[in-house]
């Protein structure tokens, strides 16, 4: 018999990575009585590396999926091809995953057929629409009906899953790892400038903008697009910073729409360090992202949401973020009132953040520890 249970974290993704960063290193601990072992698929193999280089993760096992322009199914029928593998290899006594990225699907997928007992960190996260996000939505529900511990980052994602009849027994209100990462990542940077070609003019405000939402491609894409290049003419005391992903999709009609502006500043994708380097700088954040609604709270920068719906409303309902669609003139509208209204301003950004405290890690390894060192005693 093992001495220390072990838990095998699989992650693919940057987001993934930079939510169990603190996971890994919480489960590491002496006094856990764990040990965690680290498998990375490589679904996104260049920007996850750039979080494990950060956080100095060093994976046990690497499934080195990726492919170029790859679809959901060939991601996981690849994951299932290979994980079986790494399970049979490593004996775990629990599998974790995060979220709703399919390498967290078919890594509960073969979990399940291997009848090792899985956890799903930030689970309950609902929109109540499958297509939308696609195929996240998806993917986080197919995953809930498999995992025995549900690690739900508020009461409002727990609420979801008993809606579900997940039962409450299993469900465990944590708050959100990313807290835990974001406040190391402050820590590990201190006050360190991470980026020369990131904007420094004093006079200006700066606005972080991500946006690559597969359910916006197209002609609200362009719409978004056509809102940011309004908001950087209409503005001269502001400057925009925007991150670009890669995928042609969002790069082409960004390129189109916002290049060669003076203020506004396409940049490659940035690591994560640089990440979190704007938005301590930022003074607001317009995105359709997911992670960055639970982040920027944490650092009191108040969230224009551009997409119809998002699984995280504890925010919209605490205050630090709001829905505003693709729609240019309600982007342009929202914008610009927070920009010349302080009281507006101020609101957001003194809000509560619902997301977490910086212990999810904390709690979600004392529940596994319990949990397995039942099982074991068993």
């Amino acid at each position: 018999m093992l001495d220390r249970p072990r838990v095998l974290c699989v992650f693919g993704t940057r987001p993934e990575a930079i939510k169990m960063a603190p996971v890994v290193r919480a489960l590491a601990v002496p006094s856990s009585g764990l040990e965690p072992v680290v498998c990375v698929t490589d679904q996104h193999r260049e920007m996850l590396d750039q979080v494990l280089e950060f956080f100095r993760l060093t994976p046990d096992h690497r499934l080195g999926i990726m492919r170029h322009d790859q679809t959901p199914s060939e991601v996981a029928a690849r994951v299932l091809e290979r994980l079986p593998a790494v399970i049979a290899h490593t004996r775990p006594s629990a599998m974790l995953v995060q979220g709703d990225t399919t390498t967290s699907l078919a890594a509960a997928l073969a979990a399940f057929h291997a009848r090792i007992p899985i956890g799903h960190v930030e689970a309950g996260l609902r929109t109540h629409r499958l297509d939308s996000p696609f195929p996240e939505e998806a993917n986080r529900r197919l995953t809930s009906v498999m995992t025995r511990w549900h690690f739900a980052a508020t009461p409002q994602a727990r609420n979801n899953l008993l809606h579900e009849h997940v039962a409450a027994s299993h469900v465990v209100v944590t708050g959100n790892p990313v807290v835990d990462a974001l406040l190391w990542a402050v820590e590990l940077l201190a006050d360190r400038r991470v980026d020369a070609r990131l904007p420094a003019d004093p006079r200006c405000r700066l606005i972080l903008v991500t946006a690559h939402r597969r359910e916006s491609f197209g002609a609200r894409f362009a719409e978004l697009c056509r809102a940011l290049r309004e908001i950087g003419d209409r503005n001269p005391d502001v400057e925009l910073v925007y991150p670009v992903h890669l995928n042609p999709q969002v790069l082409a009609p960004v390129r189109r729409i916002l290049g060669g502006h003076s203020r506004i500043h396409l940049l490659p994708p940035v690591c994560y360090p640089e990440l979190v380097d704007l938005l301590r700088r930022c003074h607001l954040v317009l995105t359709d992202s997911g992670g960055i609604q639970e982040e920027a709270p944490s650092l009191g920068k108040p969230v224009l949401v551009m997409r119809d719906t998002t699984e995280r409303g504890e925010g919209i309902a605490a205050g630090t973020a709001r829905l505003v669609g693709t729609s240019r003139q309600r982007i342009v509208v929202e914008t610009e009132r927070l920009l010349r209204e302080p009281a507006a301003y101020d609101e957001m950004a003194r809000a509560h953040n619902p997301y977490g405290d910086g212990r999810a890690s904390e709690r979600i390894v004392r529940v596994l520890r319990g949990a397995l060192a039942s099982e074991d005693a068993a």
